[in-house]
């Protein structure tokens, strides 16, 4: 283990972020009725130039009159390549105590996050404002991917990051227009077997993103966070998406559509098996460690004390869940 101890991001529950669009307030009560354990109110790509300063009065007024319960609360502002990026933070930061965290696109830099934080430090500051907002930002174009080790590490408000694979496949100029999910055309061809036939198997052409979005996250104590699956007649694709990316080490997924809540949370919940089996994992290394060894086995497998972590990490999930 390291010397440098890298300090946790603040925990949330993130299995399942519900995207509503801030010109839309008839979604607004149905999504805090929702099971969604977090919901970010857009005033970005959803909305179209014309009805920005609309939005953002709505997200203002919505923030403040509705009962969202536990639920996180994010908005997501316009990038700081715009207009209308900085009356965005100044108009909700200083308007929403109900708050909890914005939601930052197209990060390209760690400066960028720096200038988001001097400003809405000033806010805080300015307001009085008791609690402390967090920041979750977008990776989602080829400067913010060559650059998200550096970018993990900019601010003490980051908290989470999200795949923004649609914003993403653009920047890389990636040969497919559909939101997420695999491609035919991406694959590998066998070699021909003795009867001369191949097969061709589809490969994820989103995993090296993922994956090395994943690893600046958990090194430097933040949240990776799946983005969104655009197809959503098709829970079986969404699934398996979020199957993925739950593999890898991702905590959640978005949610584009209200029916795809319940698919993430599905996913991203550990299942009474897995805790069972964390359990007693647990139970058997506190007996090895009575008895003196570091490692012991169960069901005829190795568990040491990388076991313990994981055993462990998936127990407190169960019970930030409340299984």
């Amino acid at each position: 283990m390291s010397a440098t101890i890298i300090e946790q991001a603040t925990p949330r529950l993130q299995r399942s972020e519900l995207a509503v669009p801030g010109s839309n307030p008839a979604f607004f009560e149905k999504a805090a009725q929702s099971d969604v354990d977090c919901i970010f109110l857009d005033l970005e790509d959803s909305i179209a130039p014309d009805e920005k300063e609309k939005a953002r009065s709505n997200v203002v007024a919505a923030l403040n009159d509705i009962d969202w319960g536990t639920k996180t609360m994010l908005v997501r502002i316009n990038g700081l390549d715009t207009h209308y990026m900085y009356k965005d933070v100044i108009d909700v930061v200083e308007n929403c105590p109900r708050l909890d965290m914005l939601l930052i696109p197209k990060v390209g830099v760690p400066a960028d996050l720096y200038a988001l934080d001097m400003l809405v430090t000033q806010i805080e500051i300015a307001k009085k404002r008791t609690k402390r907002l967090g920041f979750e930002i977008l990776i989602e174009t080829a400067l913010g991917m060559a650059n998200v080790e550096a970018i993990a590490q900019a601010s003490k408000r980051l908290e989470a990051m999200s795949f923004g694979v649609a914003d993403y496949a653009a920047s890389t100029r990636a040969r497919t227009t559909v939101i997420g999910g695999a491609h035919p055309e991406y694959g590998v061809l066998t070699d021909k077997n003795s009867e001369g036939g191949r097969d061709f198997h589809w490969n994820d052409m989103w995993h090296y993103a993922q994956a090395r979005m994943v690893v600046a996250c958990r090194a430097y104590g933040l949240r990776p966070i799946d983005g969104p699956f655009g197809d959503f007649s098709d829970p079986d694709g969404y699934t398996a998406a979020a199957k993925r990316a739950a593999i890898l080490g991702y905590e959640g997924k978005w949610a584009i559509h209200p029916s795809q809540v319940a698919l993430a949370n599905a996913v991203f919940s550990p299942s009474e098996a897995e805790v069972t089996k964390a359990k007693r994992i647990l139970e058997a290394m506190a007996q090895a460690q009575k008895e003196g060894k570091g490692a012991v086995s169960l069901d005829g497998r190795l568990i040491d004390v990388a076991s313990i972590k994981m055993a462990e990490n998936l127990i407190q999930k169960a019970k930030s869940i409340g299984m």
